[in-house]
């Protein structure tokens, strides 16, 4: 099992920045049913953003379609200790871990096959998750704000951008939990249906498991102030989540469990932009090359990315350049910083 030095500095980081004005404890029962109180309301709107020239054919199997695609949803997702257990997290086609300021966590999940009825707690955008999104074909990301000198930026990037402050009837304050740590997202009112699978330009490829590996049963991952461990359940083949040394938890209580695990080894550098107390935000650098493991089916394989320009996917390929395939299911990405 691989870790990193740990730190404590960003918890008090985030301690301070965001100080409770209410008990914050809450039980997962009684944030499933204020969630699903809340998101009971959702109705069918919106409309497809316009498409920015990318070609819809492209597949997560390399496949191709040759149908329009609609765009994928995006939603920032906070990963404080006070923000678990998340709403909708388990519906997401791909989730992305990354690195923020103070050596915390945070996530983006990507919706493509389904649309939960809710998702959150949803926080804010970094200067990353813009690179990161050239992928998709003008992707829908929900946030609820952004470093006041990143908001231009975010205008000018080939997606369609929505907050609560542009579109207040898609989000709402639940259950007991003290804010920023209770804003969730009714993506219905954002999408009018799932587009499918085809919308998952990430370049990820599906089927069978590749030669070679190595038995794995657990592997962590760790940033300054956080941490992410995968277990393996042969009962269930699919890897538990924990997250800072806790089962990671739907709000109904089910463990999350993707079917592949892929941890990039990826650039880490510090970005142009401050949060309020003067922590330097990071900026994860996912175009590029370099190492990464892949986990998948109790086993481990050391594999190359390649992603050459922003509006590429991602391809995975083992020592001789064979494209490496995930199993069938939820795949999470841990950035982590390369050696």
């Amino acid at each position: 099992m691989r870790d990193t030095n740990r730190s404590r500095r960003g918890a008090r980081t985030e301690r301070a920045r965001h100080p409770s004005t209410a008990a914050t404890a809450v039980s997962a029962v009684a944030v499933a049913l204020a969630v699903s109180l809340a998101a009971a309301g959702c109705t069918s709107g919106g409309s497809s953003p316009p498409d920015d020239g990318r070609s819809a054919s492209q597949s997560p199997t390399g496949t191709g379609t040759s149908a329009a695609v609609g765009p994928v949803l995006a939603v920032k997702i906070d990963n404080a200790p006070d923000a678990r257990p998340q709403t909708g997290l388990d519906a997401a086609d791909v989730v992305y871990a990354e690195q923020v300021e103070g050596g915390l966590s945070r996530l983006m999940a990507v919706y493509a096959s389904r649309l939960p009825k809710a998702v959150g707690p949803v926080r804010s955008a970094r200067e990353s998750d813009l690179e990161l999104l050239r992928q998709f074909a003008r992707p829908v990301l929900a946030f609820s704000g952004a470093q006041g000198k990143l908001l231009p930026l975010i205008d000018r990037a080939p997606l369609d951008a929505v907050t609560p402050e542009k579109k207040s009837d898609a989000y709402f304050r639940g259950g007991e939990r003290a804010a920023p740590h209770n804003l969730y997202l009714r993506p219905s009112r954002l999408l009018p249906a799932a587009p499918g699978k085809a919308a998952l330009t990430t370049g990820f490829r599906f089927g069978p498991a590749p030669a070679g590996g190595r038995a794995e049963a657990s592997r962590t991952v760790r940033y300054p102030a956080a941490g992410f461990t995968f277990t393996w359940s042969p009962s269930r083949a699919r890897w538990l989540v924990s997250t800072d040394g806790r089962p990671t938890v739907a709000t109904d209580g089910q463990r999350l469990a993707p079917a592949t695990v892929v941890v990039q080894y990826v650039r880490i550098r510090a970005s142009g932009f401050h949060d309020f107390l003067g922590n330097n935000t990071p900026y994860t650098q996912t175009v590029g090359s370099g190492k990464a493991e892949v986990l998948r089916d109790g086993r481990a394989y050391d594999v190359n990315w390649k992603r050459a320009k922003a509006g590429d996917g991602t391809r995975f390929t083992a020592a001789d350049g064979s494209p490496v395939a995930f199993a069938e299911g939820q795949v999470w990405v841990v950035f982590a910083k390369a050696p």
